[in-house]
Protein backbone atom coordinates (compact mmCIF):
# COMPACT_ATOMS: atom_id res chain seq x y z
CA UNK A 1 0.00 0.00 0.00
CA UNK A 2 1.48 3.34 -1.09
CA UNK A 3 0.81 6.13 1.42
CA UNK A 4 1.11 9.86 0.84
CA UNK A 5 0.79 12.37 3.69
CA UNK A 6 -0.46 15.72 2.39
CA UNK A 7 0.67 18.69 4.47
CA UNK A 8 0.96 22.40 3.80
CA UNK A 9 3.02 25.46 4.57
CA UNK A 10 0.01 26.94 6.37
CA UNK A 11 -3.58 26.13 7.28
CA UNK A 12 -4.99 27.58 4.05
CA UNK A 13 -2.47 26.12 1.61
CA UNK A 14 -5.09 24.00 -0.14
CA UNK A 15 -4.47 20.52 1.28
CA UNK A 16 -8.06 19.35 0.83
CA UNK A 17 -8.29 20.41 -2.83
CA UNK A 18 -4.92 18.82 -3.54
CA UNK A 19 -6.01 15.67 -1.69
CA UNK A 20 -9.17 15.45 -3.83
CA UNK A 21 -7.11 15.81 -7.01
CA UNK A 22 -4.68 13.13 -5.85
CA UNK A 23 -7.54 10.77 -4.94
CA UNK A 24 -8.92 11.09 -8.46
CA UNK A 25 -5.54 11.07 -10.21
CA UNK A 26 -4.24 7.99 -8.39
CA UNK A 27 -7.64 6.28 -7.92
CA UNK A 28 -6.72 6.33 -4.26
CA UNK A 29 -8.49 6.06 -0.91
CA UNK A 30 -8.70 9.06 1.44
CA UNK A 31 -8.23 9.32 5.20
CA UNK A 32 -8.17 12.24 7.64
CA UNK A 33 -6.64 11.08 10.94
CA UNK A 34 -7.51 14.24 12.92
CA UNK A 35 -10.51 16.42 12.11
CA UNK A 36 -11.17 19.58 14.12
CA UNK A 37 -14.45 21.35 13.42
CA UNK A 38 -17.36 20.94 11.02
CA UNK A 39 -18.01 20.37 8.17
CA UNK A 40 -15.38 17.68 7.93
CA UNK A 41 -12.74 17.50 5.22
CA UNK A 42 -13.96 13.97 4.57
CA UNK A 43 -17.38 15.41 3.70
CA UNK A 44 -15.73 17.90 1.36
CA UNK A 45 -13.68 15.19 -0.33
CA UNK A 46 -16.81 13.05 -0.71
CA UNK A 47 -18.51 15.90 -2.60
CA UNK A 48 -15.53 16.40 -4.92
CA UNK A 49 -14.56 12.88 -5.99
CA UNK A 50 -16.34 10.03 -7.72
CA UNK A 51 -18.62 7.78 -5.74
CA UNK A 52 -16.34 4.83 -6.45
CA UNK A 53 -13.63 6.32 -4.19
CA UNK A 54 -13.27 5.01 -0.63
CA UNK A 55 -13.25 7.60 2.14
CA UNK A 56 -12.26 6.05 5.45
CA UNK A 57 -13.75 7.27 8.75
CA UNK A 58 -11.64 9.86 10.55
CA UNK A 59 -9.31 8.73 13.29
CA UNK A 60 -10.90 11.29 15.60
CA UNK A 61 -13.36 14.14 15.13
CA UNK A 62 -12.96 17.09 17.48
CA UNK A 63 -15.75 19.62 17.68
CA UNK A 64 -13.91 22.94 17.92
CA UNK A 65 -12.37 24.39 14.71
CA UNK A 66 -8.94 25.02 16.20
CA UNK A 67 -5.56 23.39 16.71
CA UNK A 68 -6.02 19.70 17.63
CA UNK A 69 -4.25 20.07 20.97
CA UNK A 70 -6.56 22.91 22.00
CA UNK A 71 -9.70 21.25 20.61
CA UNK A 72 -8.85 18.00 22.41
CA UNK A 73 -8.27 19.85 25.68
CA UNK A 74 -11.75 21.39 25.46
CA UNK A 75 -13.19 17.86 25.30
CA UNK A 76 -10.83 16.50 27.96
CA UNK A 77 -9.24 14.14 25.44
CA UNK A 78 -5.63 13.02 25.83
CA UNK A 79 -4.67 13.08 22.16
CA UNK A 80 -1.53 11.14 21.19
CA UNK A 81 0.08 10.41 17.83
CA UNK A 82 0.40 6.68 18.46
CA UNK A 83 -3.34 6.19 19.03
CA UNK A 84 -4.10 6.12 15.29
CA UNK A 85 -4.16 3.04 13.06
CA UNK A 86 -3.82 3.39 9.31
CA UNK A 87 -6.86 1.93 7.47
CA UNK A 88 -6.14 -1.22 5.51
CA UNK A 89 -6.61 -0.98 1.77
CA UNK A 90 -5.19 -2.42 -1.43
CA UNK A 91 -5.24 1.07 -2.97
CA UNK A 92 -2.92 4.03 -2.62
CA UNK A 93 -3.92 6.00 0.49
CA UNK A 94 -4.01 9.79 0.61
CA UNK A 95 -3.68 10.96 4.22
CA UNK A 96 -4.49 14.60 4.88
CA UNK A 97 -2.87 16.37 7.81
CA UNK A 98 -4.44 19.10 9.93
CA UNK A 99 -3.18 22.65 9.38
CA UNK A 100 0.52 23.12 8.66
CA UNK A 101 3.46 20.91 9.59
CA UNK A 102 3.98 22.19 13.11
CA UNK A 103 0.38 22.18 14.32
CA UNK A 104 0.49 20.55 17.76
CA UNK A 105 -1.33 17.35 18.66
CA UNK A 106 -0.39 17.75 22.31
CA UNK A 107 2.34 19.49 24.32
CA UNK A 108 5.09 17.38 22.73
CA UNK A 109 3.91 16.08 19.33
CA UNK A 110 3.13 17.71 16.01
CA UNK A 111 0.81 16.69 13.17
CA UNK A 112 3.71 16.08 10.78
CA UNK A 113 4.98 13.36 13.11
CA UNK A 114 2.10 11.19 11.92
CA UNK A 115 3.79 10.84 8.52
CA UNK A 116 6.69 8.96 10.11
CA UNK A 117 4.43 6.84 12.28
CA UNK A 118 2.38 5.92 9.20
CA UNK A 119 5.52 5.37 7.06
CA UNK A 120 4.07 7.75 4.46
CA UNK A 121 5.82 9.92 1.89
CA UNK A 122 5.21 13.63 2.42
CA UNK A 123 3.69 15.86 -0.25
CA UNK A 124 4.11 19.53 0.63
CA UNK A 125 1.49 21.98 -0.66
CA UNK A 126 2.79 25.51 -1.19
CA UNK A 127 0.47 28.41 -1.99
CA UNK A 128 1.99 31.53 -3.52
CA UNK A 129 1.65 34.67 -1.38
CA UNK A 130 4.01 37.28 0.06
CA UNK A 131 6.11 35.31 2.55
CA UNK A 132 5.50 31.90 1.01
CA UNK A 133 9.16 31.43 0.10
CA UNK A 134 10.11 31.78 3.74
CA UNK A 135 7.32 29.48 4.93
CA UNK A 136 8.04 26.89 2.24
CA UNK A 137 11.81 26.83 2.77
CA UNK A 138 11.42 26.56 6.55
CA UNK A 139 8.97 23.68 6.09
CA UNK A 140 11.36 21.90 3.73
CA UNK A 141 14.29 22.47 6.08
CA UNK A 142 12.34 20.90 8.95
CA UNK A 143 11.33 17.90 6.85
CA UNK A 144 14.86 17.28 5.59
CA UNK A 145 16.53 17.89 8.96
CA UNK A 146 14.22 15.40 10.63
CA UNK A 147 14.57 12.63 8.08
CA UNK A 148 11.16 12.72 6.42
CA UNK A 149 10.69 11.04 3.05
CA UNK A 150 9.49 13.94 0.88
CA UNK A 151 7.95 13.00 -2.46
CA UNK A 152 7.90 16.62 -3.65
CA UNK A 153 6.01 19.90 -3.79
CA UNK A 154 2.67 20.85 -5.32
CA UNK A 155 2.14 24.56 -5.96
CA UNK A 156 -1.43 25.72 -5.51
CA UNK A 157 -3.39 28.74 -6.72
CA UNK A 158 -1.87 31.84 -8.36
CA UNK A 159 1.34 30.88 -10.18
CA UNK A 160 4.59 32.74 -9.59
CA UNK A 161 7.40 31.35 -11.70
CA UNK A 162 10.20 33.23 -9.94
CA UNK A 163 9.04 32.05 -6.51
CA UNK A 164 8.59 28.47 -7.61
CA UNK A 165 11.95 28.33 -9.39
CA UNK A 166 13.71 29.70 -6.32
CA UNK A 167 12.09 27.11 -4.04
CA UNK A 168 12.81 24.21 -6.39
CA UNK A 169 16.40 25.26 -7.08
CA UNK A 170 17.29 25.66 -3.42
CA UNK A 171 15.36 22.68 -2.08
CA UNK A 172 16.28 20.28 -4.89
CA UNK A 173 12.84 18.71 -4.45
CA UNK A 174 10.76 17.67 -7.46
CA UNK A 175 7.72 19.67 -8.48
CA UNK A 176 4.77 17.28 -8.50
CA UNK A 177 2.42 19.73 -10.16
CA UNK A 178 0.70 23.09 -10.31
CA UNK A 179 -2.96 23.58 -9.38
CA UNK A 180 -4.68 26.41 -11.24
CA UNK A 181 -6.73 29.04 -9.38
CA UNK A 182 -10.27 27.64 -9.17
CA UNK A 183 -13.25 30.00 -9.14
CA UNK A 184 -15.47 27.00 -8.38
CA UNK A 185 -14.54 23.77 -6.65
CA UNK A 186 -16.50 20.74 -7.77
CA UNK A 187 -15.86 17.37 -9.38
CA UNK A 188 -15.60 18.92 -12.83
CA UNK A 189 -12.92 21.43 -11.83
CA UNK A 190 -11.08 18.75 -9.81
CA UNK A 191 -11.04 16.57 -12.93
CA UNK A 192 -9.67 19.48 -14.95
CA UNK A 193 -6.54 19.52 -12.76
CA UNK A 194 -5.54 15.86 -13.08
CA UNK A 195 -3.29 16.56 -16.05
CA UNK A 196 -1.33 19.06 -13.94
CA UNK A 197 -0.14 16.42 -11.46
CA UNK A 198 3.06 14.49 -12.18
CA UNK A 199 2.76 11.53 -9.85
Amino acid sequence: MKKYFVTGIDTDSGKTIVSAILVEKLKADYWKPIQAGQPTDSDTISSLVGRDKKIHPEGIVLQAPMSPHAAAELEDINLKADQFSVPMTDNTLIIEGAGGLMVPINDNEFVIGLAKIFDAQVILVSRNYLGSINHTMLSIDYLKSNGYDVAGIIFNDTPNRATEDFILNHSQLPCLGHIDPLTEVNNKTIQSQLQNIKL
